[in-house]
């Protein structure tokens, strides 16, 4: 099997492409340690792995994130080799229903939580996937749209400037009931 490695922009963090579908089209999860990981076959196999610190899964990637001690000199290398035993022992990715989505806003601000959910898949998720994580919607209350990182994003030296001057820019252009974005950490 045949596992191609991408840098993203999070140094700790690199993107694993197995050529197949990790999640595909139910979503992505996210695991920020062994315990969270337990509904995971596969992300509970990476934790076990000296040096990971997170496990994102995607629609057709793998992100791990090193804790930073040994680096990804050797941790790079048995990461492939999970990923793709994982993949041959026929066990699945993911086990039970992933979240809702649907986050913390007033019913009478629907109509704008459509727009603002409609935006973040359309014109900033397929941009995030590239750089191998997920924004989440988390609600939308008085003006302000919190959303979670998730993946090489989590703790990425630039994502709060992308999330104040990219998100927040485009999301306060084509919704003016938006006055700000913060992020929130689940």
């Amino acid at each position: 099997m045949f596992i191609e490695t991408e840098g993203t922009p999070n140094p700790a963090t690199l993107k694993f492409l197995p050529g197949r579908e990790v999640l595909g089209s139910s979503g992505t999860a996210d695991f920020a340690s062994p315990e969270a990981a337990a509904r995971s076959p596969l992300a509970a196999r990476l934790f076990t792995l000296p040096g990971v610190a997170r496990v994102f899964l995607g629609s057709d990637f793998v992100t791990v994130t090193e804790d930073g001690a040994q680096g990804w000199g050797t941790l790079r290398a048995q990461v492939l080799a999970a990923i793709a035993d994982h993949f041959l022992s026929g066990l699945p990715v993911i086990e039970g229903a992933g979240e809702d989505g649907e986050g913390d806003y007033d019913p009478a601000d629907a109509e704008v939580v459509e727009q603002i959910k409609e935006l973040l898949d359309t014109r900033v998720r397929p941009a995030v996937a590239g750089d191998g994580g997920d924004i989440v919607f988390r609600g939308f209350r008085d003006g302000i749209v919190r959303l979670h990182l998730q993946g090489a994003c989590s703790g990425c030296p630039s994502s709060r400037a992308t999330l104040k001057h990219g998100v927040e820019n485009m999301l306060r252009h084509y919704v003016p009931e938006v006055v700000a974005v913060e992020q929130v950490d689940a």
